[in-house]
């Protein structure tokens, strides 16, 4: 079962990118950021042509996720299970069942930030306290899920190019880092530093100043497993090559492969 996130930054713009990856990667679930598209603007046919069925949870101009599959999914909910409003379109989850049991893949878009010391930065925060609290509720069926998409959270200076030019980002800040750790020391793993747990591993380069040219990236896309799927995990991959195809997206697919029996 491979499993996949791609934050592709405007659907429409990488419709073809998306479409010859899916052929190409042939993911069982992948999870989408960013596509900033509705309902009635998603290029469902192409990605129906490619044999993949489209749940979406949309918004205009900006945010939205979709969660694509070739396999029956259960949605269980569009967005955080929280009594807190969440109006921007940022979770989406499905339920698959597997020979191995039941495998749930949560797609998140989490919020940036910045700037830090403004209601955009606390936002955030509560946002990542609102995962947490909705991952232990996951931790009890224990189960396989997958929590994957981009966080925005670069988790170690060992995950960014330059930690002095983030010093002040909000991806860098103890506060979003301590969140994330609080989220790992539930007991998930993260897929990518399972297999690589030294040296750059980056999903993402911003589209200013050569940063693909000069691989000044940054890791911020995560693949966070359940004990339960960490215990089946058997191959990870970042999808490099596809920051370098015409008009890309400035992240990159990053992927997991779980053996369900």
């Amino acid at each position: 079962m491979k499993v996949a996130t791609w934050n592709v930054n405007s659907v429409r713009k990488r419709t073809a990118n998306l479409v010859t990856w899916l052929k190409a990667a042939r993911p069982d679930v992948a999870v989408l950021q960013e596509i900033k598209a509705q309902e009635a603007q998603f290029p469902r046919a192409e990605i129906e042509a490619a044999g993949y069925r489209v749940e979406i949870v949309g918004q205009k101009g900006f945010n939205g996720v979709a969660l694509l599959s070739p396999h029956p999914v259960e949605i269980t909910a569009r967005s955080l299970p929280d009594p807190v409003a969440d109006e921007p379109a940022r979770y989406i989850e499905g339920r698959l069942q597997t020979p191995g049991g039941p495998l749930t893949v949560g797609g998140l878009y989490l919020p940036n930030g910045n700037p830090i010391g403004t209601e955009k930065f606390a936002y955030k925060i509560a946002w990542m306290e609102r995962l947490v609290r909705h991952t232990r509720a996951l931790l009890e069926r224990e189960e396989m899920f997958v929590l994957c998409g981009d966080y925005n959270v670069i988790p170690t200076d060992a995950d960014v190019y330059s930690p002095a030019a983030f010093a002040g980002d909000a991806l860098t800040q103890p506060e979003s880092r301590k969140a994330l750790r609080t989220l790992l020391n539930l007991g998930l793993t993260d897929a990518v530093r399972a297999f690589h747990a030294d040296g750059p591993q980056y999903t993402y380069w911003d589209y200013q100043a050569g940063a693909w040219q000069k691989d000044n990236g940054l890791r911020i896309d995560h693949l966070l497993l359940s004990p339960q799927a960490a215990d089946r995990l058997t191959a990870v991959g970042i999808d490099k090559e596809q920051r370098g195809r015409p008009e890309p997206s400035d992240h990159v697919p990053v992927w997991c492969e779980l053996d369900v029996g």
